[in-house]
């Protein structure tokens, strides 16, 4: 499993809710990769909760549709935007016992579109929530050319 850099973080006005370690006010998620799912750990934070000590059910949705996305850029190696997003709540997370992990894994595509599911997984790993995102992908030309994709490699820690 190899850790991931944001390669996003020294371009001017990126402040990404989800991803960006500049963020005070945002998830700051990070991620490793292992040639078929991408994975992150998270530690739920008490003013992320909704009901008492429970992860709010749309700060979950947000990280199963950011773990998506890094997952589009590594498997596709390109830029995409949520076409759809489908999340199913199967139990609470607690935001008082610690990290929870979440997995992404692209399960097809379908000419431009990228078909990904997530998982959500409390500190003891039970499954608490399963996402299905699609993905509508950018050609790597305007990826590159328009969105500030960077190079693949880019993404990739040194260590």
């Amino acid at each position: 499993m190899k850790k991931l850099k944001n390669p996003y973080e020294s371009l001017e006005g990126y402040n990404c809710f989800g991803c960006s370690g500049n963020n005070e006010h945002g998830l700051q998620m990070k991620f490793k990769f292992d040639g078929e799912e991408v994975v992150s750990e998270w530690e739920p934070r008490g003013y992320f909760q909704g009901y008492f000590n429970t992860l709010h059910g749309g700060i979950q949705s947000t990280l199963i549709d950011e773990i998506a996305c890094w997952l589009v850029q590594m498997k596709c190696k390109t830029a995409g935007l949520t076409s759809n997003l489908n999340v199913r709540y199967l139990k609470s997370v607690s935001t008082l016992e610690g990290k929870i992990k979440l997995v992404a894994r692209l399960k097809g595509m379908r000419r431009n579109l990228a078909d990904v599911e997530v998982e959500l997984l409390d500190s003891k790993g039970v499954k608490c929530s399963e996402g299905k995102v699609t993905y509508f992908t950018f050609p790597e030309k305007v990826a590159k050319d328009k969105l500030h994709f960077p190079e693949y490699e880019d993404f990739f820690c040194d260590k």
